[in-house]
């Protein structure tokens, strides 16, 4: 009980805050500006006050339901309106729905020397009739300077300003009040900043020749609140702020592959693919084929429906989808079922800030879930090394956040300052393709491999990386007597291996057939052995039959001549004798 009662007393003791509605900005401030308080904008002349404060006020009639009162001591309302149009901003529309109110007083420092005394008071009744009037929530002040113009004696100065500010307060508007910057202080007067209770300064700055406007929260009574300097873009939609993401590393992963495109590169990791919400560089040198790999994976990515944001800063749109044609990618196709979208911009359109804004914008309104930069190299002419790693830390922040997967490519040459490129950015992605050039018999080739893939076994080998008309797919290189053979020097090795393998198998079908007529001679001869062998085994045989019957026939005559000696006489002869007894 006592931790609830605690936590709603600290709920109940924070400082309420109105929203802006200005992009990043709510997020900076962790909500907005304080509510039913003055807040404090300066800066030098361009830097984007006016229409800072001009937003502030159509974002809260349209977005939050709360009017507000712009009181204009320099443009007039004709003006205000005609200078925002392009913004999209109508504000005779919001007039006459009674949801703003657009007064511009002109102060004449001559009729204050001329009655030598200076009162608000005149302003606090036109301003309070304007804010009952419709009931509004919001006020901009524009500009204090020429408010307190003719004043030179600072205690009526500073007594009027704190009467101002209170008055404010005591009508419970949420109120802006914008100031130029002066020499040695925030503002001109040097006393604003003391008495508001937020202080947010603009900056116009010009480095290499290149603008960038940033913000920075100077103060803000009863709040945390970002305190670094953030990039903020002007452009057709208002202003963006881009706060620089959170530096603690707890964001979430995910487990899901998403294929390279190319089969045989998925081959060579272990699970088939990226880690969605990951980042992957492929570095190469010019003309290995970075930006093939980078349509691949878009091309890959748009035939399984997923929106696809292409970041150019070397090619047009056009240059890209008519040279993927010729490797057999239609990237107009996804583009026209609006699968695919380019941003195309020279690097030295904007500073690195800048663009990591246009980035960020691009990315929250449509929302992809690939996104690629090519090449990620030419930032370098708009800021040295560490600042464009910077801006990838919170890029690739940022897309990790949204679970959106990310592919650089870098172009490297063989110098130390494009090696040490390469080393910087790749220590910030997951996966990192690396393309080498391989130079064999005056042939210019593509070797790839993968020089790391976190969360997954990779494949270690280089492979010999080959651009058709179908696309583009990896070789095994093709190891020869004299190291690692690519192009033609692969080929005529094959075929020389190829011509050898097809000699030496006719060799051995000759051999084959001649040892086939050697078994026939030679099984011939052993028919015409056995044959010759059978005639001498018959010849013998026949010796020993008649040998048999003569030995048979000697035996029997023996026989017969022994009985005729012994006077034994045959049937025959006993037939004789009984015929001569009976005569």
């Amino acid at each position: 009980m006592e931790i609830s009662d605690r936590k709603q007393k600290h709920e109940a003791g924070q400082l309420q805050k109105t929203p802006t509605g200005i992009l990043g900005l709510d997020e900076i401030t962790l909500g907005g500006l304080p509510k039913g308080r003055p807040t404090l904008i300066c800066g030098s002349a361009g830097c984007g006050k006016t229409l800072f404060s001009l937003e502030f006020i159509v974002r809260g009639a349209e977005e939050f339901d709360e009017p507000g009162v712009f009181i204009a001591f320099e443009e007039k309302a004709e003006e205000l309106a005609t200078n925002v149009a392009s913004l999209g901003f109508d504000l005779h529309k919001l007039q006459q729905e009674k949801k703003i109110k657009i007064d511009h007083i002109h102060v004449d420092k001559t009729e204050i020397e001329e009655t030598g005394e200076y009162d608000l008071e005149g302003l606090f009744i036109r301003l309070g009739y304007a804010i009952d009037s419709i009931g509004a929530k919001r006020v901009v002040l524009d500009t204090i300077e020429n408010l307190f113009a003719g004043l030179e004696n600072q205690a009526i100065l500073r007594a009027e300003l704190r009467r101002l500010f209170q008055f404010l307060k005591n009508k419970g508007v949420t109120a802006i009040i914008t100031g130029e910057r002066g020499e040695s202080s925030l503002t001109r007067q040097g006393l604003e900043e003391y008495v508001s209770d937020c202080v947010i300064l603009l900056d116009h700055r010009i480095i290499n020749q290149i603008s960038t406007r940033r913000l920075r929260v100077v103060k803000y009574r009863g709040s945390v609140h970002g305190t670094n300097e953030y990039p903020f873009l002007i452009d057709d939609e208002g202003i963006s702020v881009l706060p620089v993401t959170s530096l603690q590393l707890d964001k979430p992963v995910s487990l899901e592959q998403l294929s390279s495109g190319i089969p045989s590169l998925d081959g060579m990791l272990s699970l088939g693919g990226y880690y969605k919400g990951s980042s992957i560089l492929v570095s190469g040198t010019a003309g290995t084929g970075k930006t093939s790999i980078a349509a691949t994976f878009i091309n890959s990515a748009c035939i399984r429906q997923e929106r696809c944001l292409f970041f150019a800063f070397e090619e047009s749109p056009q240059q890209i989808i008519r040279n993927m044609r010729s490797i057999g990618m239609d990237l107009q196709a996804h583009l026209d079922k609006g699968y695919l979208k380019f941003h195309a911009s020279r690097p030295t359109l904007y500073g690195l800030e800048m663009h990591l804004v246009a980035i960020h914008k691009a990315i929250r309104k449509f929302k992809p879930a690939v996104v690629v930069l090519d090449p990620i190299t030419n930032l370098i002419t708009v800021g040295n090394m560490s600042e464009v790693k910077s801006m990838l830390v919170r890029l690739i922040d940022f897309l990790q956040e949204e679970q959106i997967t990310v592919m650089f490519t870098a172009l490297t040459m063989n110098t130390v300052l494009n090696e040490q490129t390469d080393e910087g950015i790749s220590s910030l992605v997951d996966a990192w393709l690396q393309i080498k050039d391989i130079e064999i018999n005056g042939e210019r080739n593509r070797g790839m491999y993968i020089m790391k893939s976190r969360g997954m076994q990779h494949s270690n080998q280089v492979r010999e990386f080959v651009i058709t008309e179908d696309g583009l797919d990896l070789i095994d290189v093709y190891l020869g007597p004299e190291g690692i053979l690519t192009g033609s020097a692969r080929e005529a090795q094959m075929l020389l291996e190829e011509t050898g393998h097809v000699l030496h198998s006719h060799a051995i079908t000759r051999k084959d057939r001649e040892l086939l007529r050697k078994r026939k001679i030679l099984e011939a001869k052993i028919e015409s052995l056995n044959s010759e062998f059978e005639s001498t085994e018959e010849e013998l045989n026949k010796i020993y039959i008649e040998e048999e019957i003569k030995k048979n026939v000697l035996n029997e005559t023996r026989q017969k001549m022994t009985d005729i000696r012994s006077g034994k006489t045959g049937p025959d002869d006993q037939t004789d004798k009984s015929q001569n007894k009976d005569k």
